[in-house]
């Protein structure tokens, strides 16, 4: 495979963390999982002031250090799985800050930026809002708790998804449609996803699974 470095993405409950383990298990790649870790998010989601602000902080800088520690460890040079994007982290700041926050972050990710490794392929699950609603109450135990999102906010981060790899150019980028697809990601279904990805230029492609639900 051309492709050493991998990022799979989409919005909560896309179905990230599934895809990447399912697709290292069959290639023999080493994982990279996000760090998901952040004491300001149950506050950021409850609406407590000043969560908003530090919940990203903490994310930016702990995705940093994850993906310092991992080019020093250099795993980046065997084939690498990661369930996030680096960049993917401007997409929350700029949903959720307001001018000045924004203007602190941007100062602070202009610092970082140049220390990341560069996917050779991007992979982004586009879903549905209304599946994403579903699959986020189905992984709360369906009680509506202050660490998740509520329906609203869900469905402004999906939009902001899509805004986002529509304008999305830095790599190679495959979008998989999955609104009529589960996250089992079955043997034949993922034959084809490897034959998508082999047969990937340095383009956009767009890609319907096989296998519906």
């Amino acid at each position: 495979m051309d492709f050493r470095h991998i990022a799979i993405e989409g919005p909560i409950a896309a179905g990230k963390c599934a895809l990447t383990e399912r697709l290292a298990a069959r290639l023999d790649a080493g994982v990279v999982l996000d760090d998901t870790e952040n004491p300001f998010l149950a506050d950021f989601y409850a609406g407590r002031a000043g969560a908003a602000f530090q919940a990203p902080l903490v994310s930016l800088l702990a995705r940093h250090r994850q993906q310092i520690g991992l080019r020093q460890s250099d795993l980046f040079n065997r084939l690498t799985i990661s369930d996030y994007l680096f960049d993917k982290d401007k997409i929350y700041a700029h949903l959720n800050l307001d001018d000045n926050e924004l203007f602190i972050y941007q100062r602070l990710y202009d610092l970082l930026a140049p220390d990341i490794v560069t996917p050779d392929l991007v992979i982004y699950l586009q879903t549905p809002t209304d599946l994403l609603r579903k699959r986020a109450r189905a992984q709360a135990g369906g009680d509506d708790t202050e660490a998740a999102p509520d329906d609203r906010y869900l469905g402004e981060l999906n939009e902001a998804y899509h805004h986002f790899f529509f304008h999305y150019t830095a790599t190679p980028l495959l979008v998989v449609e999955m609104s009529g697809f589960d996250l089992a990601w079955g043997e034949r279904t993922l034959d084809d996803l490897l034959k998508q990805i082999e047969g990937m230029g340095g383009r956009t492609r767009y890609y319907v699974p096989r296998t519906a639900v």
